[in-house]
């Protein structure tokens, strides 16, 4: 079993983590309400890994997640994965979910049917519920047909309207119960 390398840092949005080996990008923390949270949540999710500092590609990775995580447009799209924990379905509605551009969305169906049988939309809910790899894997631009649809991140829908409003995405709008300060 190889040791995965974490790293906790902190973005517009809250203090993110994320892990690493050396096949990739193994998975992406988003906010959990502290530091001390996330931290928690990503030692939880990667048991054994060892906080590291960020130097080289992690640095860069950083770099570019606290980037996009600022509301700056930038391509996540040369990002490796480290897939090898990933089932295989997983693996090909993470690919069209990747393939979704900034400002765009999909519905769940949509995405089960680019996959070839539109009646997998609920497996397709279930496989992005799963996503190690928010932002860079953009679950939050899958939504329900008529609805955001859930999100499992901290904050939960939420937290997702965030996420759309920051890539400014059109027809999402704060709900009564966002903090306009929080944008």
């Amino acid at each position: 079993m190889q040791q995965h390398a974490l790293h906790v840092f902190e973005t517009a949005l809250g203090h993110c983590g994320m892990s690493w080996t050396a096949q990739g990008l193994a998975g992406v923390q988003l906010p959990e309400g502290s530091e001390t949270a996330t931290r928690r949540r990503l030692h939880r999710r990667f048991p054994g890994g060892a906080i590291r500092p960020l130097d080289g590609e992690a640095a860069t990775l950083a770099a570019t997640l606290m980037d996009t995580l600022a509301g700056h447009a930038r391509s996540l799209d040369d990002i490796v994965l480290d897939l090898r924990d990933v089932p295989p379905f997983a693996q090909r509605v993470y690919q069209v979910a990747r393939s979704i551009p900034r400002g765009s969305t999909l519905t769940y169906g949509e995405v089960a049917a680019r996959l070839g049988d539109p009646q997998l939309a609920r497996e397709v809910g279930r496989a992005l519920g799963a996503n190690p790899f928010p932002i860079v894997v953009p679950c939050h631009r899958v939504l329900g047909t008529g609805s955001l649809g859930g999100f499992s991140a901290h904050g939960g829908a939420a937290t997702k309207r965030r996420l759309l409003l920051l890539e400014g995405t059109p027809g999402v709008q704060l709900s009564m119960f966002d903090d306009p300060g929080e944008r």
